[in-house]
């Protein structure tokens, strides 16, 4: 739960001057903030608005009741009505943008107070289905934000939204909310990390295709992280202490030495081939003054995932759309068929040649005040992608100097699914068809190859009868 909730107090504002001035009725969008759940408190950086849908409607209207039914009191009986699944996607694709420890903390609505009660469970459920699209995994929270900005009389009203599968009225409870200077207090931490992995493909496993092994490769990564110890600035810290400094602090993990797992999924299986996963992955995390650094560590952890999954999320999302649009892919059959298909959908153990699979780049963008947004583009992309992305889904101007538009990942290998190698062990009947095609093959008898099985055999019976001569020898000698 947050007990108490800071706003920047210049980006708060902003937004209060830019609402008043439109005249709109209604407003819905997203609180992008951090929450720290060691302190129970949460820090808002900015409100992004939702954007018109695709046929050009806002994200939410007022709706007025029958007059006929009901003549009187019409206007404190307006409520609001919210494009819930809109609200949603926008925070799902809003949340890939944002690095680590800054998350999508809920929804914030402007609309006049009488409207607003009588509208509370359609806004706990917009909530909730913001919470479903932009998952906050890296902390124990069941709860989101729900920022009420009333213009009618004019105030700001912070409340907690649980986030439990019955929403009601009494899913909202107040919290204590204030205005300050967060922004000015963050510190930045950067880190590069060299991701390696390199797993078996089972013939009878039941991860079937390419997506369904890259998530369990990312899951086992998670896992290794979660052990990581990290240097900040070359040096060991304790992480239970707070850490000021200026400048950007550079954070190097350093992974635990595990079983190899590797070989004892080998021992359980067909070896049909074998996944290479590799590549560097560039991650921010901010901390607030008051954070301790560990909160850091973890942040970053926590975006290193989330940026492996954010880029497994936008390939598979482009499979589904190209299978919409073309029936013809994603037909099931044999190799040549299976070939023909995304390299998302292969099934791995029907793979006879090698495949790979480039994963999109991260670039990073500033945003407020050192703080950066980041997107990611495919190989044939440019960042002209990010300052469009910043204006449709930030509601903020992209960079005029491409030089402020951060690519740490363009010259380093792409993550990439580097091949499946056949590692099967041939046959003895297939080692035998190989060997007769070469007995067949020579110009005569005598350039015939010599096995190696037979020399073996020979230097055995030669061993063996040498044996039986001594032994005979030593018997008579000694008779």
């Amino acid at each position: 739960m947050a007990k108490a909730v800071v706003g920047e107090e210049t980006r708060l504002k902003s937004a209060e001057d830019r609402l008043s001035q439109s005249a709109v009725p209604s407003e819905v969008g997203l609180i992008i903030g951090k929450f720290t759940s060691a302190l129970g408190r949460a820090f808002l950086l900015d409100l992004i608005p939702t954007p018109p849908n695709d046929a050009g409607q806002p994200a939410s209207s007022i709706t007025e009741p029958d007059k006929k039914k009901r003549p009187k009191s019409v206007s404190d009986s307006s409520s609001l009505f919210i494009d819930k699944e809109w609200v949603a996607e926008h925070a799902r694709h809003v949340s890939r943008m944002l690095v680590g420890g800054i998350k999508v903390l809920g929804l914030y609505v402007w609309l006049a107070d009488a409207a607003f009660k009588n509208s509370t469970i359609m806004l706990c459920q917009t909530v909730k289905g913001v919470a479903d699209a932009a998952p906050v995994s890296e902390v124990d929270w069941d709860e989101r934000l729900l920022l009420h900005i009333s213009y009618s009389p004019r105030r700001w009203n912070c409340r907690n939204c649980s986030l439990s599968s019955h929403i009601a009225s009494s899913s909202l409870r107040p919290c204590d909310f204030k205005m300050g200077k967060v922004l000015a207090s963050l510190q930045t931490f950067k880190c590069l990390h060299n991701l390696n992995l390199r797993l078996p493909i089972l013939r009878d496993s039941k991860l079937q295709t390419m997506s369904d092994l890259l998530r369990c490769a990312i899951s086992i990564h998670a896992k290794e992280l979660t052990g990581a110890k990290a240097l900040v600035d070359g040096k060991l810290v304790n992480e239970s202490e707070s850490y000021s400094s200026d400048g950007v602090h550079e954070v190097e993990l350093l992974l635990p030495f595990l079983n190899n797992n590797s070989i004892e999924a080998c021992s359980q299986g067909d070896l049909v081939g074998i996944l290479s996963f590799s590549g560097l992955i560039c991650s921010f995390a901010y901390l607030n003054s008051k954070e301790p650094i560990s909160q850091a560590i973890t942040d970053i952890k926590g975006d290193i995932i989330m940026s492996l999954q954010s880029r497994l999320d936008i390939i598979c999302d482009e499979v589904d759309v190209d299978s919409g649009d073309n029936p013809a892919v994603g037909s099931q059959g044999s190799d040549e068929m299976s070939a023909e298909k995304p390299v998302p959908q292969l099934v791995l153990h029907l793979l006879r040649k090698g495949c790979s699979l480039p994963f999109p780049r991260r670039v990073f963008a500033p945003w407020l005040a050192g703080v950066f947004v980041c997107d990611y583009l495919e190989p044939s992309e440019t960042v002209e992608v990010l300052k469009d992305h910043c204006i449709e889904l930030l509601s903020i101007k992209p960079p005029t100097e491409t030089s402020t538009i951060l690519e740490p990942e363009k010259d380093a290998l792409s993550f990439k699914t580097k091949s499946f190698w056949d590692v099967a062990v041939p046959s003895y009947s297939e080692i035998h068809q190989k060997e007769d095609k070469l007995d067949g093959g020579g110009k005569s008898s005598t350039n015939k190859i010599v096995k190696p099985d037979r020399i073996n055999v020979v230097a055995a019976g030669l061993i063996l009868l040498l044996s039986v001569l001594v032994g005979f020898v030593l018997f008579v000698l000694k008779g």
